[in-house]
């Protein structure tokens, strides 16, 4: 029997990229998704992959959609957090409400998903999470202080997620991607996206399919030593 996995936001760009990559590694996936209804039924229409829909940001949603997903595919083996909001502003035209939005989604979600599936991992000796962090919570960004504070957030709570669950065969990792040529950034305004294009090295946008390649990697079974880590798939945009 193949491992279940759990791809949150995994209907479209990046997690639709995942999904698939996962599903072609033998995995059984649940793709969850938070409001897109009709895009998630082409997708399992398309894909053959499950849609689940729930709000990461919500601790108890998390918890029920977890047990929805278990009663169909059965226990979750593999977690890829990568359901994520932005709520772009200065801090200074920045509002509370658009703050603790990007916090509760991209960090807290993490947080909400792991605690759905922790506890179960460790009773069976096995588990894969993979949270999915940002080139800008690595280098920062203009006008996302909430985005760049939950994305480097998303770091520290790898690597203290990580220690806990090493002995019980549970590896944590991050995954942080640079500009990836998905239906976000292409509604950046075509001056400003040759800007960033610019300061790529290798020349270009990312693809979802390196990005999904890398968390296959990391999902994968034979890569139990390797916990705690980030990797950076970015073009060469930031390195350290």
């Amino acid at each position: 029997m193949g491992r279940v996995a759990i791809v949150t936001g995994g209907s479209r760009g990046i997690g639709e990229a995942i999904s698939l990559e996962l599903q072609k590694m033998g995995m059984k996936v649940a793709a969850n998704y938070a409001g897109n209804d009709e895009k998630a039924r082409e997708f399992t229409t398309r894909t053959g992959i499950p849609t689940y829909k729930w709000d990461v940001g919500d601790f108890e949603a998390c918890a029920e959609g977890v047990r929805k997903v278990e009663a169909d595919l059965g226990p979750v083996d593999v977690l890829v957090n990568n359901a994520g909001i932005t709520r772009d502003g200065t801090l200074t035209r920045m509002d509370r409400k658009s703050w603790q939005e990007v916090i509760d989604v991209n960090l807290g979600g993490c947080f909400n998903m792991a605690k759905a599936v922790f506890d179960s991992m460790r009773s069976r000796g096995y588990g894969r999470i993979v949270n999915i962090g940002s080139i800008n919570g690595q280098g920062g960004q203009y006008g996302q202080v909430n985005y760049a504070a939950a994305k480097s957030g998303i770091h520290g709570f790898t690597k203290a997620l990580a220690q806990e669950g090493a002995r019980f065969g549970i590896t944590v990792n991050a995954l942080a991607p640079g500009y990836i040529d998905t239906d976000m950034v292409a509604a950046v305004p075509e001056a400003v996206l040759e800007k960033i294009v610019a300061k790529i090295p290798v020349g270009r946008l990312g693809k979802a399919s390196e990005i999904a390649r890398g968390v296959g990697f990391l999902c994968a079974e034979d890569a139990g030593f390797v916990t705690g880590s980030t990797l950076s798939i970015n073009g060469g945009q930031h390195m350290y």
